[in-house]
């Protein structure tokens, strides 16, 4: 196998659909495996009877925020050359994943833009669908719709995952945000500083729902499309700016 793509999944069934209809519709490389892994969903989830090569894992942990386990889990079961790591708020094409397939470095990073993926799995960047599912409209005139990267979503070398030990599993108890994503991204930095490594120039495009701080609130759910944990901590700092009255 080449290519392992992994993403943990909440209570989001509704979003899990479309997802399966996108990549149904963009079709998936024999040597490319999607793993969903179902981090204490209820109802758990299912292929919602779409026909679509998927493994699907329920981890069956029903903590708030155990997703660096989750990633770990579904990490475990790939047998790609590659990791794929992505979220179920974001949508990855088939462009992207032909270059995570050509690859043959160490690690690939994305840039990012917003965009929808309607009720029937359409890919749509629409100004007004955007609007519609929290972006707003002044957001768009004044920056367009790239947003900045975000250090979970990648596509790296399996052993050099697990080189790097993975996330960290002993932060989940942790209230949020447990700061996974910014210590794996410093194994990382401090991996490429000792062996020299380095990720590819060529960057990707991946794209997001509009949801949370984004839309203004933090735990903004456009839809219900996604679970309904709350980041509206004292350690979120985005949380703070957006009190403050910023946006990213």
């Amino acid at each position: 196998m080449r290519v392992s793509i992994v993403i943990p999944v909440l209570n989001s069934h509704e979003v899990v659909r479309r997802q399966l209809l996108h990549f149904q519709r963009i079709g998936l490389p024999d040597d490319v495996e999607l793993i969903l892994v179902d981090d204490g969903s209820d109802p758990p989830l299912t292929n919602c009877g779409i026909d679509v090569p998927l493994t699907l894992y329920a981890t069956r942990d029903t903590r708030p925020w155990t997703w660096a386990l989750a990633r770990n889990a579904g990490a475990r079961r790939a047998t790609g050359e590659y990791l794929l790591m992505t979220d179920i708020d974001h949508i990855l094409t088939r462009e992207l994943i032909e270059a995570v397939r050509r690859f043959d470095g160490q690690k690939i990073q994305f840039v990012r833009q917003f965009a929808v993926l309607d009720k029937d799995g359409v890919f749509t960047q629409d100004h007004a669908v955007l609007v519609e599912y929290g972006l707003p409209a002044e957001r768009i005139a004044d920056r367009g719709l790239d947003i900045k990267p975000l250090p979970n979503n990648f596509a790296m070398r399996r052993d050099i995952f697990w080189e790097l030990g993975g996330y960290r599993e002993d932060l989940v108890e942790k209230p949020y945000p447990q700061g996974e994503d910014r210590l794996f991204k410093k194994a990382w930095q401090e991996w490429m500083r000792r062996t020299g490594g380095k990720v590819w120039e060529h960057r990707p495009m991946i794209y997001m729902f509009p949801n949370g701080q984004f839309c203004g609130d933090v735990d903004f759910n456009p839809h219900g499309l996604f679970h309904d944990l709350s980041r509206k901590t004292n350690r979120n700092m985005w949380h703070k700016r957006v009190l403050a009255g910023e946006r990213r």
